[in-house]
């Protein structure tokens, strides 16, 4: 029965992403769709710490991303998670070896999220990179398959790509 959960997770993360991100659920359809499920899972994952930082007004969110950040190394460790989303997240992070830092500094760009921070220009490309660019290279961690050389090839790339997307957030572009 367990696949049947993991299947649900994917299903979850998939669902999630569709519902909060036209244009990216479109985008992933230009993808093979072996890689289609860990990219969902990818994007559920961010998209639920950024809901907790950015919707969850009411709420004591640093708490809330605190506990977010305990059971996604948690699920890292056991290899299993009840929270769907993080299932499907730590999943992924197995299968494609994704680096542990860029989980991090995604999570710390969120902490971030949290505190009105008047951003100088090394604060501000810090937050990006955290917020956006390790979320292009977790991607391209998909994208390329265990593939190191293709990987290194296409990293500058997939940062601008990020940081590109983020900024166009941002400022309504």
């Amino acid at each position: 029965m367990k696949k049947l959960f993991d299947e649900l997770s994917y299903e979850v993360s998939k669902y999630t992403t569709q519902k909060y991100s036209t244009s990216f659920s479109l985008g992933i359809l230009a993808l093979k769709p072996s890689i289609r499920p860990a990219v969902y899972a990818v994007y559920g994952y961010v998209r639920l710490a950024d809901e907790i930082v950015d919707s969850f007004h009411g709420y004591d969110k640093e708490k809330l991303l605190k506990r977010l950040k305990a059971e996604t190394y948690q699920a890292l460790e056991d290899g299993i998670s009840l929270n769907p989303i993080l299932h499907s997240f730590q999943e992924t992070v197995r299968r494609y070896d994704i680096d542990i830092r860029l989980i991090n500094q995604f999570l710390h760009s969120m902490e971030m999220d949290l505190h009105k921070i008047d951003y100088n220009s090394e604060l501000y490309k810090e937050y990006i990179y955290g917020s956006a660019e390790v979320v292009g290279l977790m991607c391209l961690q998909i994208f390329t398959e265990g593939d190191k050389q293709q990987y290194d090839k296409l990293k500058p790339y997939a940062m601008k790509l990020g940081s590109a997307f983020q900024k166009v957030n941002f400022y309504g572009i």
